[in-house]
């Protein structure tokens, strides 16, 4: 039994303004010739086939011919639902592609039956069984309680995912007493587990709630296919739990892993073996770093191509240039190349924090204290961009259960959004990848205590004079005072927990 594992294709998706659609095209026609070379039984795509839940007409024609052209090579098709993906536009179409041998499970059916699905190979035996779990959505699978906190929700959350899990696994065990073969049993997902890579492509889906799936909440299923994170990888090392990744960079910052798909192969005895594909690169795209000088001997190094080259360019410069744009125009402007993206690098965007470090607490909110507590760090390597995001996290997760517990007033968020719209005017010429920017204040009365409970040391710089206030020292978050009447919570009024807590990217 061959099974070729897929996932994140994100048809129809703009990557700074350019039309993935040729690339996607041709992606699709190399897959088509793998599974009839590799003569390939079944393709599962782990989620995410689509990047909005309303895509362009030309992704869906792009759908829709890729499961009538693999129908013609007798090739079993299964579709998962993502979290990117619309459930309404997946199932739309679902009744007529069943009559082309594709499968389309977009959400948590009512009857889990419906998920459990028996893949044959090319001699129409059945060759697994195939526990079909979409994208999980958290009201899928369990009903909001009152007075839970954070987390307690995210506990409910993860025992309700490993148990549909387990659910299924027992019933795929059932289907095969039933046919009265011992076949390998399959399970896909489209998650994040504990442990992964991530890239900034990657959208998080459980934030606030779950922050990711740890391996033991899978079932012993023979091969787990997983989709949502970009980068193809082994889970926690465990070679039978596997993503895929996206066939095609949907950032620059995936170009330093190499995109595949998974050929994954059980013999009559189920035995298994996990074989990856490399997928060509159909655009041809670079990141370029450096300054001025070094920054032109790469370029004049960029290989020839006939597609023009989409470059993403971090310049380090000691001071500030006000005509850096026209000076990368005049270096690239006799090359085959684009310029996407053009910032300044990582250092430089954290000087401006370096230069407010004489602000007082007084003048801060929690999130520039402990953004500032972030800026003093090093966060160069992959594992140290991991533990950043870790950090930012839990900090998000603290600030939710402060609020809760202690019913804390909103603090106006003029004065950040101030200096942040004075940081971006004051380099009108580049062109930066920021998505728009949500904050959430608290109240400065409770700015010490919720600081010095997320970090281990904060320094904080009053009359020039620089206090240390260590983890022992820490005093605990006093009880808030007695209120008259609960005032009516941001949340009440319609907004989500996402829109009031998501903090600023500083490095994004």
């Amino acid at each position: 039994m061959r099974i070729l594992h897929t996932s994140d294709w994100h048809l129809g998706q703009h990557f700074i303004s350019k039309s993935r659609a040729n690339e996607h095209k041709q992606f699709i026609q190399w897959l088509l010739s793998q599974v009839k070379e590799n003569q390939i039984d079944a393709v599962v795509i782990a989620g995410d086939v689509f990047d909005t839940g309303s895509p362009p007409s030309y992704a869906r024609e792009l759908y829709n011919q890729f499961v009538v052209e693999i129908n013609k090579l007798d090739c079993q098709l299964i579709v998962l639902g993502g979290n990117h993906d619309s459930v309404a536009t997946l199932n739309e179409s679902r009744q007529l592609l069943a009559y082309l041998n594709a499968q389309v499970i977009a959400h948590v059916h009512d009857n889990p039956d419906d998920q459990i699905i028996v893949l044959n190979n090319k001699q129409g035996e059945p060759g697994a069984v195939l526990c079909a779990i979409p994208f999980l959505r958290p009201r899928d699978l369990l009903q909001s309680q009152a007075d839970q906190s954070a987390q307690d929700k995210s506990q409910a959350l993860g025992e309700a995912i490993s148990q549909h899990y387990q659910s299924l696994y027992n019933l795929a065990v059932k289907k095969c007493g039933e046919l009265g073969i011992d076949l390998p049993i399959i399970a896909t997902g489209h998650l994040t587990a504990v442990g992964v890579k991530s890239s900034e492509s990657v959208r998080d889906i459980y934030i606030g709630s779950l922050e990711a799936l740890p391996v033991t909440a899978f079932p012993p299923a023979d091969y787990i296919a997983l989709g949502h994170i970009h980068r193809p990888q082994v889970v926690s090392s465990s070679e039978h739990i596997r993503y895929s990744g996206s066939p095609i960079p949907l950032s620059f910052d995936e170009l330093s892993s190499q995109k595949q798909v998974v050929l994954v192969e059980f013999d009559a005895d189920k035995n298994r073996t996990v074989t990856p594909i490399d997928v060509p690169m159909f655009q041809p795209m670079q990141v370029v770093r450096g300054d001025l000088n070094g920054i032109e001997k790469q370029l004049q190094s960029l290989p020839e191509s006939e597609q023009p080259i989409w470059l993403s360019i971090e310049v380090e410069a000691q001071d500030y240039l006000n005509d850096l744009q026209q000076r990368i125009k005049a270096l690239t402007e006799e090359l085959n190349v684009e310029v996407l993206l053009l910032r300044r690098a990582r250092t430089q965007r954290q000087k401006q924090i370096q230069r407010e470090k004489k602000e007082t607490l007084d003048e801060l909110n929690p999130v520039e204290v402990f953004e500032r507590r972030l800026a003093q760090e090093s966060f160069d390597t992959e594992s140290d961009e991991e533990r950043l995001l870790r950090l930012r996290e839990s900090f998000q997760q603290i600030m939710i259960e402060v609020q809760e517990e202690n019913d804390l007033p909103v603090y106006s968020a003029e004065k950040l959004e101030q200096k942040e719209s004075e940081q971006r005017l004051s380099e009108p010429d580049l062109e930066l990848d920021l998505e728009p920017e949500q904050t959430q204040e608290f109240s400065l009365d409770f700015a010490e205590e919720i600081v010095e409970v997320v970090t281990d040391s904060v320094a904080v710089t009053t009359n020039n004079t620089t206090e240390t206030v260590t983890e022992s020292e820490a005093k605990p978050i006093p009880d808030p005072k007695p209120k008259a009447a609960k005032k009516k919570s941001r949340v009440d009024e319609g907004l989500q927990q996402d829109d009031l807590f998501a903090f600023p990217e500083a490095d994004s």
